[in-house]
């Protein structure tokens, strides 16, 4: 059974960074792309970013380009985002997120699986 949880959300001030993480456990992690999603109040989940299994490739929405950065780790299982220059915009839901299979390509819709979320704040 694949579990994702999620850690590292908390309150920042406008300009401030976080560093989220996400531990897999249920399966060969270093084979499945990983990716981060999130829910602002009152709108749909929306993709952020996403990583190959070898860490090799990297996509992120517009929005967050150039200021976050998604990375993983392999021998500990572990993804993480790292959030800089953060706007009250990024307010949000963060969601660590996989697929049901390997795959070669970086999807931007979310797979099967689900962290419970964490919550980033940012205020102005």
């Amino acid at each position: 059974q694949v579990q994702l949880v999620e850690s590292g959300g908390g309150l920042v001030q406008a300009g401030g960074s976080l560093r989220l993480s996400c531990v897999a456990s249920g399966r060969t992690f270093s084979i499945y792309s990983m990716g981060w999603f999130r829910r602002a109040p009152g709108k749909e989940r929306e993709f952020v970013a996403s990583i190959s299994g070898s860490g090799s490739r990297t996509d992120y929405a517009d929005s967050v380009k150039g200021r976050f950065t998604i990375s993983r780790d392999n021998a500990k299982n572990t993804v993480y985002l790292q959030m800089a220059s953060l706007e009250p915009e990024d307010t949000a839901v963060y969601y660590c997120n996989t697929q049901r299979f390997p795959s070669g390509s970086l999807p931007r819709v979310g797979g099967v699986y689900w962290g419970q979320g964490t919550q980033v704040t940012v205020s102005s």
